[in-house]
């Protein structure tokens, strides 16, 4: 069902292209089925960092439709959030995760960046989870500057000392988010957010990036093309054992 129009690796960073954006999503989420029931074998409890954008709409229906998952054995996580939105904003990257995940699916815990509360708490507690054992998985995107989470290249760190940090947000990553429908100007969007850094996404065991659109299809020409720096932050994902690219035909740009 559904095969690639186009496939490859670069450095270890395996690519799929598909037609559709919904056979991409539905590729992707097989994949991360798959990496989520071999880590289930494994042992009594995963840990899964989830992104929270539309480009991850299909990854997670179709993940969300395999019935073999016990995600009462899940423990999630998600990788950045706003700081600043009004308490019932329904911008929140936490309202994202209720609406196409938690809403669905029971899990054995799901761990949220609090966004209202004091930054530097909310950074010294998320470090201790993050830390406590492995991440298992990371399902991702990729932004339109290249970004991973909310490391956009001004601020991006390779080398990052630390698990979370509050970030500036680059004026090209504050204007996708009204790309993508989700504010209704820029003047909307915070200025500043909390983000998982670098190195605590790169720590996970694997990696499923699902990215659509031709909004993205320069920073996708980046992240397979150009050397790996913090440039285009994505591109380090070529340096990663078990990272796996789901794009569109439209974001593959060809």
């Amino acid at each position: 069902m559904y095969k690639p129009i186009e496939r490859g690796k670069v450095d270890k960073l395996s690519y799929e292209v598909y037609e559709t954006r919904k056979e991409m999503g539905h590729h992707a989420g097989r994949k991360a089925a798959e990496i989520m029931k071999e880590a289930l074998q494994q042992k009594d409890e995963i840990r899964v960092i989830f992104a929270c954008a539309p480009s991850q709409n299909e990854m997670l229906e179709s993940l969300l439709q395999d019935e073999e998952i016990d995600w009462s054995k899940v423990v999630g996580f998600h990788m950045d959030e706003y700081i600043g939105l009004p308490e019932d904003s329904d911008q929140w990257f936490k309202v994202y995760l209720e609406n196409h995940l938690l809403s669905k699916k029971k899990l054995k815990a799901f761990h949220f960046i609090d966004g209202t509360a004091n930054p530097d708490k909310v950074m010294e507690q998320y470090t201790k989870l993050i830390n406590e054992k492995p991440i298992d998985l990371v399902c991702l995107g990729v932004g339109e500057n290249g970004h991973i989470a909310f490391n956009d290249p001004p601020v991006a760190d390779f080398e990052d000392p630390y698990t979370i940090k509050k970030v500036a947000l680059d004026e090209f990553s504050r204007q996708q988010q009204v790309n993508d429908g989700c504010f209704p100007r820029l003047e909307d969007v915070p200025t500043h957010a909390l983000t998982l850094t670098i190195p605590a996404l790169m720590r996970a065991d694997a990696m499923v990036c699902t990215v659509p659109g031709t909004t993205k299809a320069k920073a996708i020409q980046k992240m397979l093309h150009d050397e790996i720096s913090v440039a285009c932050p994505a591109t380090i994902l070529r340096t990663h054992d078990r990272a796996h690219l789901f794009l569109d035909k439209e974001a593959f740009g060809k």
